[in-house]
């Protein structure tokens, strides 16, 4: 069948099966275009199957010659109807990687569950014996408490007051304004609840307890601060409160794998489009304006090279990785730099329906939105039938 991308609000409800895998395909060659680097030998990625959770993935198979588990809640093709993006992705890169030599496997299902867990310490066991790296990558916006067995929901909202700013549709190309209402305690609750640290510390918990943790085990997590102009929506909203609880969770993590000599942190990453970062208010419009500049000057980085980077220059760098005042890991630093910030601001300010295309590279959003699900990849025939199974 013909597959073209279905759009509803910001969301893509398909995928391409021959651009999906041709854009693993482009992550891995970067990867190899550079020097192999010291780094771990057996990874666990908790979610997987896209975004940064997928480019962690890549960058320590073929940048450090790592193995790697993948858990991931995916869904395969049905009828005429197209598998997930993640599935494909998943899919394709466990057999590029088993094509390189080394031991791979992708686990489908709730990684917020014991099960999953157990089904993950089973092949932890399988494959490697042990593993070096357990990186945490979920981005879900429901979760079911395995103790409890209440469901919580994630709210994007602010954090004590309205919030009232200009957004952008990007695929209509159309400024609005946008008020985003306050949450309520329940639902800053339920937000920390599902995006929060305690199902990565359940993780870590249970891979010990396991004995499938090798001795100086080093975990990380992701995380995002960004602007101060995107701060009422994220940092000072619940998401940002999720983001707090998850950096002050490190602490627990270091005691519980101290007798292994293991550590613990958290990665605070650049903006990049994602499924989730495209829902979310004044976002699109800041990272349309953000990669018009960063490519002007020649530093805009996509999720592979954040990963490659995180894991060549940050996390593998030596015994002690570079870190900030709070000790988070930073590859935000050159999004975050005074001079990109500065102009981000100024076009903020400027920018106008009739200048749109003056101040914001709304091309690139596209094409980096398109690509996450295997649509608008370069070398793709997309008027061909395709396989979907």
């Amino acid at each position: 069948m013909v597959v073209k991308p279905m759009i509803r609000n910001n969301i893509c409800m398909n995928a391409h099966p021959v651009g999906s895998r041709v854009e693993v395909d482009r992550q891995i060659s970067y990867v190899q275009s550079r020097n192999r680097f010291a780094g771990p030998r057996n990874v666990l990625v908790i979610g997987g199957s896209g975004g940064y959770g997928l480019a962690s993935r890549i960058a320590a198979a073929f940048g450090a010659v790592a193995g790697s588990l993948n858990v991931a809640f995916e869904r395969a093709p049905s009828g005429k109807r197209t598998g997930t993006v993640g599935y494909y992705m998943s899919r394709h890169l466990d057999r590029r990687i088993q094509e390189a030599g080394l031991p791979t496997e992708t686990l489908y299902g709730d990684a917020f569950s014991y099960e999953m867990k157990d089904q993950a310490v089973e092949r932890i066991r399988r494959l490697f014996g042990t593993v070096d790296l357990v990186v945490y990558s979920l981005a879900s916006g429901v979760r079911t408490d395995p103790d409890s067995g209440v469901q919580y929901r994630s709210t994007l909202k602010t954090i004590g007051a309205p919030f009232t700013e200009r957004t952008l549709d990007p695929m209509e190309g159309a400024l609005s304004e946008v008020t985003v209402e306050p949450a309520t305690e329940e639902e800053i609750e339920a937000t920390v609840k599902v995006m929060g640290g305690e199902d990565w510390l359940l993780w870590m918990r249970h891979l010990k307890e396991a004995g499938v943790l090798a001795e100086g085990v080093r975990t990380v997590a992701y995380s995002y601060i960004g602007p101060e102009l995107t701060n009422p929506i994220y940092r000072h909203g619940t998401i940002g409160r999720a983001k707090d609880h998850l950096e002050g969770t490190v602490p627990q993590l270091n005691e519980l794998m101290g007798g292994l000599g293991g550590r613990a942190w958290v990665s605070v990453n650049k903006a990049v489009v994602t499924r989730a970062s495209a829902v979310i208010p004044v976002v699109p419009l800041y990272l349309a304006i953000l990669f018009r500049i960063m490519k002007a000057k020649g530093i805009h980085e996509g999720c592979i090279e954040q990963m490659d980077r995180l894991l060549r220059d940050n996390l593998y760098w030596g015994e002690e990785p570079p870190v900030d005042s709070e000790g988070r890991l930073r590859v935000d630093d050159l999004e975050l730099r005074d001079d990109v910030q500065n102009e981000v601001m100024d076009s903020w300010k400027r920018i106008t329906q009739e200048n749109l295309d003056q101040y914001a590279d709304l091309s690139a959003y596209r094409h980096e939105f398109l690509a996450l699900h295997g649509f608008d990849v370069e070398g793709v025939d997309y008027e061909a039938d395709v396989d979907i199974s």
